[in-house]
């Protein structure tokens, strides 16, 4: 399963000049791996609809859809040492013919320190990819998470070594917190949408992946 990152740092102004001795990177990330038990719809069907997945990381009162493959979350506040942010985040998800799905963050906002609104950059992607056996399916994923901001002045005398582990620990427990939703809630959900459309006939025998995606 191979990530790449597609950079998408926008700037709200472009004349903002930012100190670039205070500017930090910090990057994480996470992998998954869960066996799912095979149904009379595979799951492959199911990685077809965007919206399930992203309903599955994150609280649907919290998701807006804009596209067909695009979304908006508004995450819940986050707070990082003297820091209360408000992230809303757009996404991309879609699958591919072969039955990956993919995960890309197309822009995100922050709210709730307006001081770090022009020097924050986001990188967000992720893959979700299918192995199918007699009896069950092995879901394998694997997210990286990357932020760039410049340091705002009161962290700015915290030691270095103290600021970027807290910087990766602070984004490893975003990730992990997606990964435990996932295994909590994507299985449940499979088998509710499967249970919903056990009466249609099963496609997958008849069409590809690469039908059912176009």
């Amino acid at each position: 399963m191979v990530l790449k990152l597609r950079p998408i740092i926008q700037f709200n102004n472009p004349i903002v000049k930012f100190n670039y001795r205070y500017m930090r990177h910090f990057q994480v990330s996470q992998t998954l791996k869960m066996v799912v038990p095979n149904e009379v719809r595979p799951i492959e069907q199911y990685l077809l609809q965007p919206q399930r997945l992203v309903q599955a990381i994150t609280d649907p009162s919290r998701i807006q859809q804009l596209a067909p493959s695009h979304f908006r979350l508004r995450l819940r506040p986050l707070k990082f040492m003297m820091l209360r942010l408000e992230p809303t985040v757009d996404l991309q998800v879609w699958t591919e013919a072969e039955g990956t799905l993919y995960l890309k963050a197309l822009d995100c906002e922050i709210r709730g320190a307006q001081f770090l609104r022009q020097s924050f950059g986001l990188e967000l992607a992720g893959t979700l990819s299918p192995h199918r056996r007699v009896s069950e399916t092995e879901l394998s994923g694997k997210a990286d998470l990357k932020v760039q901001v410049e340091v705002p002045p009161p962290l700015k005398l915290i030691p270095e070594p103290v600021l970027e582990s807290s910087g990766r620990a602070f984004l490893k427990g975003i990730l992990l917190t997606i990964k435990y939703r996932l295994e909590r809630q994507l299985v449940q959900d499979y088998r509710r949408w499967v249970k919903a459309n056990s009466a249609q006939p099963n496609s997958l025998s008849s069409v590809s992946l690469e039908s059912l995606a176009s």
